[in-house]
Parts: C-alpha cells; sequence; structure tokens
C-alpha cells in the first residue's frame, strides 16, 4: 500500500470551521429534503422486522428517558433511542444515498443527531436549526469522503462503518469540540465500528441495526470525549487504519478532498423512489422508460436483460428464491423487476408477508431477467445499466440508464417528494396526518427552530 497523506486534521479541522453561513442555498434546500426524506422513511420503519423485540432489547441496557423512539414513542437513554431510530431509517430499504460512495449517511447521522438533540434539549442546552443543518451536511461529508476515497471493491456495509463516522462528527460539531478533541473522538468512533456486508448477501435484518450499531457508537465516541477519553488519531490512513482494514483494495485521500472542496455532498444525494437496493433501480427505471415509449404489455415480454456494472451483478444480482425473505427480496435485481412487471409500481407493501413474496406472477416475470456483468473499472459505480427487452414476436428494444430515476440529475420533484413522504406517513396508521402537514412546513423553515428536540413531538403518536 503506498503512503498516503493523513488527511484527518484537514477534514476535521473543516469540521470545526465551517458555519451556517458559509453553506450555499443549495446544500441547504437539499439538507432540508432529505431530512424531510429521512423522517418519512424512519416513520415508515415502524413495522420493521422484529421491531417490538429490538425496542424491548434497547429498553434492556438501562433506565433513562432522554430522547424518543420515533412513532412508538417510547423514552430512552439517547444512545439506545438512536439506535432504534436508525434501525427504523433503513428498514426498509428506503432511505437516501450518496452513489458514488455506495452509501447512506442519514439514517445513522440524524438518528443520533436528533436524540443528541433531546438529550441537550432536557440539559437546558437547546438545539437550533442552524447548527443542526450545519452539523448534518458536515456529517454527510465525512461520511461520503470515506466511501468516494476509496477505490476497491466495497467489503463492509458503509452506511454503518462510514455513517458512524458522519455521526461522531456531527454531534461532535454540536458539541464545540476543536480539532484535537474531535479527531481523538474518531479515534473512539473507529473503535467501535462494524457493519458486515454478509447480512447484505443474506437479507438479514442485521443489516440495519448495524446502522444501529454506529449511530448509537457515535453517541458514546462523543460522550468519552467530552470526559477526556481520547481515542487513536491516525484512524484513516495509519497502519492500521480506516481504508487498510475496513476498505477492500487501493484508497485516494487526495480525490475525497477534492470532491468536498467542489461541493458539499448533499448536494449530490440521490432519492431512493423504491423500497429496494438502489443498485436495482437501473432496471425499474429502464423497464417503465421502455414501456412507456412502446407501449408494449409485461406479458408480451419475452426476455429481459441487464447489463450492469460489477458492483450491481455483485451485490443485486442474486438468485430469484420462491420464498425469500423481504430483505432479500429488496436487494435481488430480478425480483425486483418482477415486482415492477407484476403490479406495475415498487412500494412497500409489495415485500411484505407470503402472498405477494411468493407471487408466481412475480416469480414468473423475474425469471426472464438475465443479468451481465459490464467491464466498468469503477468498483462503485451504480450506472450507466442497459435494460433490453425482447418480445414474443422477437421485436428488441433497448434503453440505455445513465442515471436511474431519483439520482442528482435526474431527481423526484418537489412534488414527487413530498409525495413520498405522505405515502411513507399514512403507513405508520399512527400519525396525525395533520401532524405529517405540519412537519413539512417545520422543514421547510427549519434554519428557524429554536430547539430542535421539538421535532419528535411530531414523529410520535
Amino acid at each position: 500500500m503506498t503512503e498516503q497523506t493523513n488527511v484527518l486534521p484537514w477534514l476535521t479541522a473543516r469540521i470545526v470551521d465551517t458555519t451556517y453561513q458559509q453553506l450555499p442555498a443549495v446544500a441547504v434546500d437539499k439538507a432540508k429534503t432529505f431530512l424531510l426524506d429521512t423522517f418519512g422513511v424512519g416513520v415508515a420503519g415502524c413495522y420493521g422486522f422484529g421491531l417490538e423485540n429490538i425496542i424491548r432489547v434497547a429498553k434492556s441496557w438501562g433506565s433513562g428517558d432522554e430522547a424518543t423512539v420515533w412513532v412508538s414513542g417510547e423514552r430512552l437513554p439517547a444512545p439506545a433511542a438512536a439506535f432504534v431510530n436508525a434501525y427504523q431509517i433503513h428498514s426498509l430499504e428506503y432511505d437516501c444515498v450518496n452513489e458514488d460512495a455506495v452509501l447512506h449517511p442519514m439514517a445513522t447521522i440524524i438518528s443520533a443527531l436528533l436524540a443528541y438533540a433531546e438529550r441537550r434539549s432536557a440539559q437546558g442546552r437547546p438545539i437550533n436549526g442552524r447548527d443542526f443543518l450545519t452539523a448534518a451536511v458536515l456529517g454527510v461529508d465525512m461520511s461520503v469522503f470515506l466511501g468516494k476515497s476509496a477505490k476497491g471493491p466495497i467489503s463492509f456495509f458503509r452506511p454503518a462503518t462510514a455513517g458512524g463516522f458522519g455521526a461522531a462528527s456531527a454531534i461532535g460539531k454540536l458539541e464545540g469540540f476543536d480539532v484535537e478533541t474531535l479527531t481523538r473522538s474518531l479515534g473512539n468512533q473507529y473503535g467501535q465500528s462494524s457493519g458486515t456486508l454478509q447480512s447484505h448477501v443474506e437479507g438479514s435484518p442485521l443489516l440495519g441495526m448495524q446502522v444501529g450499531f454506529n449511530s448509537r457508537a457515535a453517541i458514546a465516541s462523543c460522550d468519552f470525549a467530552r470526559e477526556g477519553i481520547l481515542g487513536p488519531a491516525d484512524v484513516l490512513t495509519g497502519r492500521y487504519g480506516y481504508f487498510r482494514l475496513l476498505e477492500e483494495g487501493p484508497f485516494d485521500v487526495e480525490y475525497g478532498r477534492k470532491e468536498l472542496e467542489e461541493h458539499f455532498q448533499i448536494e449530490l444525494m440521490s432519492h431512493k423512489p423504491f423500497p429496494t437496493g438502489r443498485l436495482t433501480h437501473g432496471a425499474v427505471d429502464g423497464l417503465n422508460r421502455l414501456i412507456t415509449k412502446h407501449g408494449f404489455s409485461p406479458d408480451d415480454i419475452a426476455e429481459i436483460v441487464c447489463t450492469v456494472p460489477p458492483l450491481v451483478n455483485r451485490l443485486v444480482g442474486r438468485a430469484d428464491l420462491p420464498d425469500p425473505a423481504p430483505n432479500y427480496a429488496k436487494l435481488c435485481l430480478a425480483f425486483v423487476a418482477g415486482t415492477y412487471l407484476n403490479h406495475g409500481k415498487v412500494d412497500v407493501e409489495h415485500f411484505i408477508g407470503a402472498e405477494v413474496l411468493q407471487n408466481k406472477r412475480t416469480h414468473s416475470f423475474a425469471s426472464l431477467v438475465k443479468i451481465i456483468q459490464d467491464n466498468n473499472p469503477n468498483e462503485s459505480a451504480m450506472t450507466p445499466q442497459t435494460v433490453a427487452v425482447t418480445l414474443k414476436n422477437g421485436t428488441r428494444h433497448e434503453v440505455f440508464v445513465e442515471a436511474a430515476y431519483g439520482h442528482h440529475t435526474n431527481p423526484l420533484s418537489r412534488e414527487e417528494h413530498l409525495d413520498k413522504f405522505r405515502r411513507c406517513w399514512k403507513r405508520t396508521r399512527k400519525l396525525d396526518l395533520a401532524a405529517g402537514e405540519t412537519l413539512i412546513k417545520v422543514v421547510d423553515d427549519f434554519e428557524d427552530i429554536q430547539d430542535v428536540a421539538e421535532i419528535a413531538k411530531y414523529l410520535t403518536a
């Protein structure tokens, strides 16, 4: 491994020194957009697999009423609440993503930040909206920096590992840590980092729980640092640092630095219009484009060939199983494509219950899908993808998907974004619809909030 600059002093100084006034309007607007999106998918996740049992375990970790579990309203110590809410956010595979970094940063960051804000409010140290937004933006930058600097194939689950670094950075920003203390806080975080991709391969609910583990760890990391218990400093490029142990292959921190200097990374986030692995979205988008343009019926299709980058083939080019677990189905390109062709859409209800997961028509369409790996040299590339459909009459149609629906260059409109939020809100069947509309307005003016902890009242029944 070639020697690389220890970029952490630059990263932590940037976090410490950046103010709300330095954020461009587009970064603030995107932060509010994806904050609302995160609240929406988080409350919809109140029916996440095994959630009642997960909450029961979290409650057993210790007593305290510092922060709120979204929707159900249990009061837990801030780290425990952050853990549960992070799991809810990611449990539906519906949270926003930075595609180039292969990373969902908001699940880890926002769950930790809001729990921390509730604790701070109870201590008489409320956090205002501007400071919260600034911390969230900089936390996303830290997470995405790790993902973009890694040049080899992903081997650990970055929404957990890199997400935890982002959450610890954001909390350290709120606490006003200096460069040294923030650096050592990240050392504390590194010692607690976890996130295996085996959960992804098997479709285990542990995948979302790992996001929660690192959200919880972020609060602990900063708690320890505030009490003078400080971790190692050279935790990114050191001999046993993050890039050498948690990423496979080469890394380029100067490329990551350049990306941060060009944009706050919140500006480059993508919506997930479907509650499935983002790597499956190119196929759904491509099929939708072809059907819309050429007017054929799903029943006219004889074969579907998806030519995809190596990352897509490796993570979602898995076999379609006749009775898949929900998380497995969401991460199976063939099943997701079959779901779209069978139902004309892909939504939360299409992954709940044996009736839909074993649906013979869905699996019949899935059997038509053939996946071919292209020679894209970028190990993090999700696109471009080519979707080709051959009809039973021999006609062939093909579309080149350079940026899937939801990408920042092919974004959801404001109306589509709000429609997704409202559909998520209604799925809880426990939250007042008027409260959801109020929350939209509150987030639109988030910079004016004097105590962010007040947000929790909208997120509980």
